[in-house]
């Protein structure tokens, strides 16, 4: 799937939920957060369970907003740290081969 393709797709979740969202809202009721808000009696949750915490909600939404390379751009990008790694592990090398060259002429001799 593309990027534009995805960003589409998100873009009709994000319509879908907002449409949900305001039916249940209009309807009466309100949202849990709101039901919260409105009853002094009860306690405030932090929200989660046991078995899915709320930081561990919020990650998995956080990586869902997330545009992932596609597998070609991925190739190219490590295409790209290879031979970066390459040439300055050559220039590098070749700077301790002459120092050591320098060394050996003038200090060692």
């Amino acid at each position: 799937m593309g990027r534009q393709a995805r960003r589409e797709q998100a873009r009709a979740d994000r319509r879908s939920k907002r449409q949900q969202r305001g039916g249940r809202q209009r309807g009466g009721g309100g949202s849990a957060a709101m039901q919260v808000a409105t009853r002094p009696d009860e306690p405030a949750r932090g929200g989660g369970s046991i078995f899915r915490p709320r930081w561990a909600t919020d990650i998995i939404s956080e990586l869902r907003k997330v545009t992932w390379p596609t597998r070609q751009e991925t190739a190219h990008l490590t295409l790209v740290v290879v031979v970066v790694s390459l040439i300055f592990g050559a220039i590098l090398g070749g700077a301790d081969v002459g120092f050591g060259w320098i060394i050996e002429r003038t200090i060692l001799r």
